[in-house]
């Protein structure tokens, strides 16, 4: 594979992992929750949903929410939570464009690839961290709420939040080992001159019978 299909994979994937984050940020149904055991809370038909930013109760009859507006009475791990996406969502424009800018169709002036390999792997590190933020985000949030209130299942918005980190994480790999070219760059001291009396040699520092040697 060659090194733009490996930096223009990684960036579809870095772009499609930062849009289920900001979908999981954005949206409440992380998971559902019931004080009374699932087959209870069938027949009730009273099920909650609880998210980053909203506590809903669903059910045939009703569908209300409370939004969780008191910083002060929210609990560590919702708080923690909301700062990880929010800051993941916030982080993702520059990575990608930093990516975007490292591709080899994209030259700006007077740009050596050592500067666009190191830009690339500035906006890996940056998905990397990306991906990081929403895996605890993701992880943390379902266990503090079977400690507080019980779970029952995971929502849509969780399952985005674990697509979008994984994506994410695999996309800022390629990125970060994958970015350097396929030719290495060639030293300038490596050169080859052809002797008349012993050949081939690789010649460094140049020496005294460097004006015999005509250089290939």
């Amino acid at each position: 594979m060659s090194h733009s299909c490996r930096l223009l994979c990684g960036f579809l994937m870095s772009c499609i992992g930062w849009t289920g984050i900001i979908i999981a940020t954005s949206t409440n149904d992380w998971v559902v929750t019931c004080k009374y055991g699932m087959h209870t809370c069938r027949k009730m038909d009273e099920l909650e949903t609880k998210g980053l930013w909203t506590e809903c109760v669903i059910s045939t009859a009703l569908y209300h929410c409370i939004s969780l507006n008191q910083i002060l009475d929210i609990p560590a791990y919702i708080q923690t939570s909301r700062a990880l996406m929010v800051s993941s969502s916030l982080l993702g424009l520059p990575a990608l464009a930093l990516v975007l800018l490292a591709m080899p169709c994209v030259k700006l002036s007077q740009e050596t690839e050592d500067t666009k390999h190191r830009r690339a792997v500035l906006g890996g590190l940056l998905i990397l961290f990306i991906s990081l933020c929403g895996m605890v985000s993701t992880v943390w949030f379902p266990i503090g709420v079977l400690h507080e209130d019980g779970l029952m299942s995971f929502g849509f918005s969780l399952y985005a939040g674990w697509v979008g980190s994984a994506l994410c994480f695999f996309g800022s790999s390629v990125m970060i080992c994958c970015s350097r070219g396929d030719n290495p760059s060639q030293n300038p001291e490596n050169h080859y001159y052809y002797s008349k009396h012993s050949g081939v040699t690789n010649s460094g520092p140049p020496i005294n019978n460097h004006a015999k040697s005509a250089h290939v």
